[in-house]
């Protein structure tokens, strides 16, 4: 009984809007009749209900059902329920016609009232409608009048505007004004908030409206822009947020509505990869994927895309226990449809891969584990080799043997010239992949990109973690670049290569101009709300071991060529005797049993020729510990 009550109640708003409707088309047909036959000397009698009112209500309410306009709310209302009251109003019109056609011929209805019905009815209809919202919208704006922050909005666009609606919605927010550069807004209101300026003008409007906040609704800049609009933000020493952008929404890094900070990839100069996500999801819907290091800031996000784009099973390798495990229950609450196999171990362990192998029986195995710290690997060669290359020697292996559709290995720009053990044992791992190659067989790809933001060990997290305690904030070289790119962008990156189809195929991003480290951590800097030089000092220490000053994205003997996705360029394969590579498994598998460090030198320089450690022919820059105070004009990232 109390079901069904609390059913029939919720169900009373609906069906109070829907006798108002038909009122409502019951109050206009009269009308317009009386108004039409009033202008004559002798009117016919109109009868308050007739057969042909109850059609009149009948046809226009089936309508009404139809074009959906009871799946809305009054609290809501805009200007597309507007327009779907307008098209429910014509097309009832039309009904209407057709009904009294067949009941009457349409005898004694004037063609008047039929050219005035939809416009007339669309007015009753609508003002209601906005008239209840501006009524609720109006009691929240008083009940949080007072105490709440004083809002200046950047941006008088479709953004803006929304987020206008949504601030009053919330209620803790008065927004008191819109600066933006379009002349032809100047002077105009936006949802009654009047635009008061440009964004160089916010300093100054700020004070004069007493504004506590700022927000950036321009979620479709681009970086230039960006940064030009953070530096006018920073002038005025407020608080300042920003609309998320559409794509972060979509892929849930943000909610709708929600502020969030700037971010450091806001700023990066280069506009984020769109990836041809039906090319994926054709990929990959259906299919069983196995990740190795799926712990990691690379493996956890590319677990995490390949559950929100179609695949069925995904199984985790990982050797850190607390990693897959969050991995795992990150998956299965926000995936529960996805099988989630984890295994802990290492991928290096031919018995656990095979396992895992046999156990799930994979169409594609993404390569993610991985050691990857520079300056640490220097001094750690045989674990670098162990994990970076033989590792993927059994992997890719036992890809092979168990008819694995497509290994992935996942790759950095160190690989290109490398400089350091990072980067040869990437190159080698590569190589060894490519020497496995067989278009019979499992189809072997390479993924190369840059530094990625906010990766574990990555240099975002270190600069956060000094600007918190106050600094100083460390960097090598005042001269020192590097390619950057986020976890999502890479992972998307990962998953388009993969998806393109080519066999031996080593794919690299157009990653855009590099970025400078030091301009980086400035930037962070002022995005914490300080100032650097002033507030943080930034100190240079000098290249550490197995640094080099700039990265390259490609080497001078692979021919790259475009492929089917703009930003995503493929690379020739330099040639490689397999049997060479083979022999150099066995030892460095033979030095690494025996922990011979000085032989796995060796080794690794015999099967990478192209391996010139820095320090080699003399070290290519080295700078002396210094603090540094930027001055007033700063280049921006």
């Amino acid at each position: 009984m109390s079901s069904w009550f609390d059913r029939w109640k919720s169900l009373l708003p609906r069906q109070a809007v829907v006798c108002h409707d038909l009122f409502m088309v019951w109050l206009v047909w009269q009308s317009l009749h009386r108004l039409r036959w009033g202008m004559v000397s002798h009117p016919p009698e109109i009868p308050l209900w007739s057969t042909e009112v109850a059609l009149v209500l009948i046809a226009q309410g089936l309508v009404f059902w139809q074009i959906g306009l009871y799946r809305g709310l009054w609290r809501f209302a805009s200007v597309p329920d507007l327009w779907n009251i307008l098209k429910a109003c014509v097309l009832g019109l039309f009904a209407i016609l057709l009904g009294l056609f067949l009941y009457n011929r349409l005898d004694m209805v004037p063609r008047t009232v039929l050219v005035l019905y939809p416009m007339a009815l669309m007015a009753l209809l609508g003002a209601p409608r906005l008239a209840y919202r501006a009524w609720k919208d109006s009691r929240i704006e008083g009940a949080h009048g007072e105490g709440s922050v004083r809002t200046l909005i950047l941006g008088a666009g479709r953004a803006g505007e929304a987020l206008v609606r949504d601030l009053r919605r919330v209620g803790n927010y008065q927004p008191v004004g819109f600066l933006d550069d379009a002349a032809a807004l100047r002077g105009s209101k936006v949802q009654g908030v009047p635009v008061l300026g440009t964004v160089q003008d916010v300093a100054e409007i700020a004070r004069e409206t007493a504004a506590k906040l700022l927000v950036i609704a321009m979620p479709s800049a681009d970086a230039r822009a960006m940064q030009r609009v953070l530096a006018a933000c920073e002038r005025t020493g407020l608080p300042f947020r920003m609309v998320p952008r559409l794509q972060d929404i979509l892929e849930g890094r943000s909610l709708p509505g929600e502020l969030k900070e700037v971010a450091i990839e806001d700023l990066l100069g280069r506009k984020p990869v769109l990836p041809d996500w039906k090319s994926i999801r054709g990929w990959l819907g259906g299919r069983t994927v196995l990740v190795t290091g799926a712990g990691g800031s690379i493996g956890s996000e590319l677990c995490r895309q390949c559950a929100r784009h179609g695949a069925h099973r995904i199984v985790l390798i990982e050797m850190d226990e607390i990693a897959l495990t969050t991995t795992e229950a990150t998956l299965r609450r926000d995936f529960p449809d996805i099988e989630c196999i984890p295994l802990l171990g290492d991928c290096g362990d031919p018995a656990l891969t095979n396992h895992a192998m046999k156990l799930a029986e994979p169409d594609a195995v993404f390569h993610a584990a991985a050691y990857k710290q520079v300056p640490l690997l220097e001094s750690q060669l045989r674990e670098a080799v162990r994990n970076n290359v033989l590792a993927t020697s059994t992997v890719a292996h036992a890809c092979r043997e168990h008819g694995v559709g497509t290994f992935v290995l996942i790759s950095t720009d160190k690989a290109v010239d490398p400089v350091n053990v990072l980067g040869a044992t990437k190159r080698l791992a590569e190589m060894t992949c490519q020497s496995l190659a067989d278009h019979r067989s499992t189809r072997f790809v390479t993924v190369r990109f840059g530094n990625v933001l906010d990766s574990a060990g990555s240099v975002v997290p270190l600069f956060r973690e000094q600007i918190r305690k106050g600094g100083p904030v460390t960097v090598t070289d005042p001269e020192v670049t590097r390619f950057f790119m986020t976890i999502p962008e890479a992972c998307q990156l990962i998953l388009q290569a993969s998806a393109i189809g080519t066999h031996e195929a080593i794919y690299t991003l157009d990653m855009g101009e590099p970025v400078p480290i030091r301009l980086l951590a400035e930037q962070m800097i002022r995005l914490a709300g300080k100032q650097p030089g002033r507030d943080i000092a930034v100190i240079y220490t000098g290249l550490r071991p197995g640094e080099k000053l700039h990265e390259t994205l490609f080497h001078a003997d692979e021919r790259y060529r475009p492929t089917a996705h703009p930003k995503i360029l493929q690379a020739e394969p330099r040639q490689v005797a397999p049997q060479v590579i083979e022999q150099a498994i066995t030892h460095l598998r033979e030095a690494s049993a025996r922990y011979d460090v000085e032989s796995l030198k060796e080794q690794l320089r015999a099967a990478v020729p192209e391996f010139e450690p820095v320090g080699s022919h003399g070290v290519e820059h080295q700078a002396s510990t210094v603090v540094a105070f930027p001055t007033r004009n700063i280049r921006k990232i």
